[in-house]
């Protein structure tokens, strides 16, 4: 009975060995499949992985480089422009960003400049005509300047700073070591103008502040920072404004065509007392761009939309209700921006348009120098020295520095002229030298003798 169970099982064990095997063998094959599958896909999907790695690092570096290689670019000083004359005199460097202001200290010994590479640098006037030029540099912390003007007693200055919106005052000071060096005053002035600052000035007396701003407005301040006066010029904008260099009279002008000048009056005891109009140059038929006063007051020069610039006799008894002259007109080129710079001997005066700087004979109101292209970007300021010696202008990072022929033939010209009339032999001795220097100094620029 078992036996025959056994014989009977017997095929039904072998088909059940072999279906066991078969299966065996198919799972086998299909684990070795998968097997196989996985190692092809994972060395495909490894392939797209080490690129992707490879790709992922390379740009790291790339870009790294790329990093470097624009801060190596930025770190570079950009090309600095070219420009070059026979009456250019000097050209200082230093500064790394666009110089936006110049001015000369009452004693000319020294030149002020600001930039926006967050310094002020002060430069020694005498070193105009040597091969280094000298410079003490300020820094102007967390902030850069746009306007910068000496007290003064010309050992201090004041900067308006850009983004502080404000007055921050500078003044010289000993290092450890012996130096000299200029350090900024903690305490600044509050701030009161709405609209964006065109000028500050110091009054030469030493007795007051002066800000502009581009709409209407005029601040008059103590040394203090507290405001004495505000002053509405009624132009609908302002375009320029200044105190006169005898610190008497601060004068605006704007969108109309007139320039007005007002009287700052102090009691003899120098206590302020109020500002109340003194005059106006009435005369253009359009807005005036800029103006400019001679050293001693009696000129002032204006420039206009209208394509003229004038010259003035301002030396009048306004009191008495008396008008300035009008000595001179003269035509010129206009653009925006548009500066006028008269020289402190008024006989000569400069017209910046753009980046190019016209010069004109205020005897008889021609052209006598024209330098164009003289910075890479527009001029920002144009100042005389306080001798009218030189005419300096800046633009870009460089200040230029030109000699100012027009002034010493002007001088030449007008003492012939008053060398003729003279009776007395020491009126004609002092006629004579300084014609001689004047001659000198030109045959020193042209290397000739020019009348």
């Amino acid at each position: 009975m078992e036996a025959t169970a056994l014989a009977a099982s017997g095929p039904l064990a072998a088909l059940t060995v072999l279906l066991g095997g078969l299966v065996l063998a198919a799972l086998l094959l299909l684990v070795l499949g998968k097997g196989r599958g996985t190692r092809l896909g994972a060395e495909k999907d490894a392939e797209p992985r080490e690129d992707l790695n490879v790709n992922s690092s390379m740009p790291s570096k790339t870009s790294g480089l790329k990093q470097k290689q624009h801060q190596r670019i930025r770190k570079e000083k950009p090309q600095q422009h070219a420009f070059a004359h026979p009456l250019l005199a000097a050209v200082l460097k230093g500064h790394s960003g666009s110089v936006t202001c110049l001015d000369f200290s009452s004693n000319g010994k020294y030149l002020a400049s600001c930039s926006d590479d967050r310094t002020v640098r002060v430069w020694s006037t005498k070193d105009f005509l040597e091969r280094e030029h000298r410079s003490l540099r300020a820094n102007v912390e967390l902030d850069h300047a746009t306007l910068v003007r000496f007290y003064p007693d010309s050992r201090a200055f004041i900067v308006w700073l850009a983004n502080g919106e404000t007055l921050r005052f500078f003044k010289i000071a000993k290092k450890e070591d012996g130096s000299m060096t200029y350090v900024a005053v903690p305490e600044e002035f509050p701030k009161h103008h709405k609209g964006p600052i065109i000028n500050i000035e110091v009054a030469d007396t030493g007795k007051y502040i002066m800000t502009a701003s581009s709409d209407t407005t005029i601040l008059i301040w103590d040394l203090k920072g507290d405001v004495l006066a505000t002053i509405n010029t009624n132009q609908m904008h302002n375009t320029f404004a200044t105190v006169s260099p005898c610190g008497r009279f601060v004068a605006s002008c704007g969108f109309t065509p007139d320039v007005k000048v007002w009287e700052v009056c102090f009691s003899k005891s120098g206590e302020f007392r109020e500002v109340t109009r003194a005059f106006e140059l009435k005369g253009h038929t359009a807005g005036v761009y800029s103006f400019s006063f001679s050293n001693d007051s009696r000129r002032m020069a204006t420039v206009s939309k209208d394509g003229t610039w004038k010259l003035w006799d301002t030396d009048v008894e306004y009191k008495k209700q008396q008008d300035p002259y009008l000595l001179l007109t003269g035509k010129c080129e206009v653009a925006e921006p548009c500066r006028i710079a008269l020289a402190p001997d008024a006989r000569a005066l400069a017209i910046s348009c753009g980046t190019s700087i016209f010069v004109y004979n205020t005897q008889r109101g021609e052209e006598e120098e024209r330098f164009e292209a003289v910075h890479g970007e527009h001029i920002t300021d144009l100042a005389f020295d306080v001798n009218s010696c030189f005419l300096v202008s800046c633009g870009d990072r460089a200040i230029r520095v030109f000699h100012n022929t027009t002034g010493y033939r002007a001088v030449v010209e007008e003492m012939k002229g008053l060398l003729r009339k003279a009776t007395s032999e020491a009126t004609k001795q002092r006629l004579q030298q300084q014609i001689t220097q004047a001659q000198s100094a030109l045959s020193s620029i042209y290397g000739k003798s020019k009348d």
